[in-house]
């Protein structure tokens, strides 16, 4: 239904044997108008959320075993469109717990899920939509909201060596 109110092929379920590049779509948030549970601050679900993109963006220009296309995800600044087409074009899908992490109901049967999970927001959301929609999931728990870079890129590496990249 979204992908057809947007002109989007709506049975795109054939897998292309010849990918040129993946698309990885790290899923960001901004401060936020700060939800009444929060006792009037916003409350970030990734604390080192640009550390954690910049070195995404540096492994993926230095990745050699094929082209990585490190997409931007910054829903608040994107056209629901632009965050649908996004969604649709990712190999892979990164993102803190979040609201952006919905539009996971409009990516392709080939997508992979990877969610960064902090220990205040354990919730079964994106892992049940992703198996709803036949998605391969995977999540990084976190000990609070601070993600290590590291574990970041070794999750994801082994996510593309799994697409054969």
């Amino acid at each position: 239904m979204v992908r057809a109110a947007f002109g989007f092929p709506v049975n795109q379920h054939s897998v292309v044997n010849t990918v040129l590049a993946h698309n990885v779509l790290f899923v960001r948030r901004e401060d936020y108008v700060a939800h009444p549970r929060h006792h009037g601050k916003p409350e970030s679900r990734l604390s080192n959320e640009q550390e954690v993109f910049n070195s995404l963006q540096k492994w993926a220009w230095n990745y050699s075993e094929c082209k990585i296309n490190l997409v931007n995800g910054l829903f608040a600044h994107m056209s629901m469109k632009e965050q649908v087409r996004a969604i649709q074009d990712a190999s892979v899908i990164i993102g803190a717990h979040g609201a952006g992490l919905t539009h996971i109901v409009s990516a392709t049967p080939q997508t992979v899920v990877l969610e960064i999970v902090s220990c205040y927001f354990r919730r079964p959301h994106f892992a049940l939509i992703a198996k709803w929609k036949g998605l391969e999931y995977h999540a990084i728990d976190l000990n609070g909201s601070h993600a290590n870079p590291a574990v970041v890129i070794d999750r994801l590496s082994r996510i593309l060596r799994s697409l054969q990249c």
